[in-house]
């Protein structure tokens, strides 16, 4: 273990990322001092909830918080919230914040996330009552604009994961739901058409509007509501418009410091950046991952927080390397999406359906005979073992997977 007592380690950004990397610094033995800077002024907060309870449920942040507030006072972590990180200096290894103060560090690691794409519409920036949502005064916002409509018509911009589960809490709570995706099918990016159609069927049985090829150009204020308009001359109503067609990468600090950015911040597998001193986690990087043999960027509260671990385990001057197959969550009403691995590259797909639980089902995408990823509705089973599968890159028998009278087992599928 290398001596820290005189050192710094600044932090600059304060979700799950940075929050879970101040701590497991410490569990690794730093002894210097700990300095979280961010420009959101609430406590560090879980974000997930953001489209899903936070908007249902009457809670204040302090039920969503990612670590009680004397966690950080226990562990010696300095958090400067509300304060701004405007550049680095990273030959004298200072930073400035917006208020014109600077910072000395001797590690600096940048966990800044991204920030909500607002694209170009025409009459964007005169909208009534039109958010993103990303932090937890957006989710405040929406639920007060919703709570002050009238009629509760709701016009949701992007058919993305976000989306969705925004326009399944929204509809709990009473709205009138429109999505309006510019692709041909909700979730072409990161799904196959068979978890598309499944969540159009979802959303459609609970009373949300799905409309895909519906490319909004402009939006015009009447009367304190919107008009909504596509380039097929279709038109929609809205009192509040939700804007969740994709996220921006925050690496303006990062370029500003002349560092490598491609798709993010590029790391290493113990995630530090080309300056020794730097190192960067979280939504923000593009790191490499050995198991699917290329570079990727994740925007994942899972690898936010195993980056964070690695990270704080190599400055601390231990042997690790970043080797996690990813995974992820969606919650949809009473349905349960996790999905394991990376489906990129896939040339088939396999649907198992279980016909005796209602909503139950799983899409196993293979390259050839390599198990990519795995997609899994209210269906643990298939989550866990889809999941052991890719790591081990275990051979599977596909027509025993294609047939459902075979349980989902851990040696229901090995092939022969």
């Amino acid at each position: 273990m290398i001596d820290t007592s005189d050192k710094i380690c600044v932090v600059i950004g304060a979700s799950h990322a940075g929050v879970n990397f101040a701590f497991a610094l410490r569990r690794e033995g730093w002894e210097g001092k700990i300095i979280v800077f961010d420009s959101d002024a609430e406590l560090p907060y879980h974000r997930p909830p953001l489209s899903k309870s936070c908007l249902t449920v009457n809670d204040d942040s302090q039920s969503n918080l990612l670590f009680p507030e004397e966690s950080y006072k226990d562990d010696s972590i300095t958090l400067c919230l509300g304060r701004t990180v405007v550049s680095i200096n990273k030959e004298a290894k200072t930073v400035k914040t917006s208020d014109g103060m600077d910072q000395a560090y001797d590690t600096l690691v940048l966990a800044m996330g991204a920030r909500p794409f607002i694209p170009s519409i025409k009459g964007i920036e005169t909208a009534k009552n039109i958010f993103p949502l990303r932090t937890w005064d957006d989710a405040i916002k929406i639920g007060l604009a919703l709570r002050h409509s009238d009629r509760k018509r709701v016009v949701v911009i992007g058919g993305g994961y976000i989306g969705l589960e925004t326009a399944a809490s929204l509809r709990k709570l009473g709205a009138e739901v429109t999505v309006l995706e510019r692709e041909e099918r909700i979730l072409s990016r990161v799904t196959a058409q068979e978890m598309s159609d499944f969540f159009v069927k979802l959303h459609t049985e609970n009373g949300v509007s799905i409309l895909s090829n519906k490319n909004v150009t402009s939006i015009q204020n009447t009367n304190d509501a919107n008009e909504i308009f596509c380039d097929d001359h279709t038109r929609y109503d809205a009192d509040v418009i939700i804007v969740g067609v994709g996220i921006r990468v925050n690496t303006a600090l990062a370029e500003q410091a002349g560092l490598p950015i491609e798709n993010g911040i590029k790391v290493d597998g113990t995630a530090r950046t080309d300056d020794k001193n730097i190192y960067a986690i979280g939504d923000c990087t593009y790191h490499y991952n050995p198991h699917f043999d290329r570079y990727i960027r994740l925007e994942s509260v899972q690898n936010a927080v195993e980056q964070a671990k690695v990270a704080a385990a190599a400055i601390c001057g231990r042997k690790v390397a970043y080797n996690t197959i990813p995974w992820f969550w969606s919650d949809q009403y009473d349905v349960k999406l996790q999905m394991v691995g990376l489906s990129s590259g896939y040339n088939q797909i396999i649907q198992r359906v279980e016909e005796l639980t209602d909503n139950c089902l799983s899409v196993w995408y293979f390259k050839d005979e390599e198990l990519l990823a795995v997609d899994a509705v209210n269906n643990a089973k298939a989550y866990v073992l889809g999941g052991r599968f890719i790591q081990s890159r275990q051979q599977l028998d596909k027509e025993k997977l294609k047939d459902t009278s075979i349980p989902i087992k851990p040696l229901s599928f090995i092939a022969d």
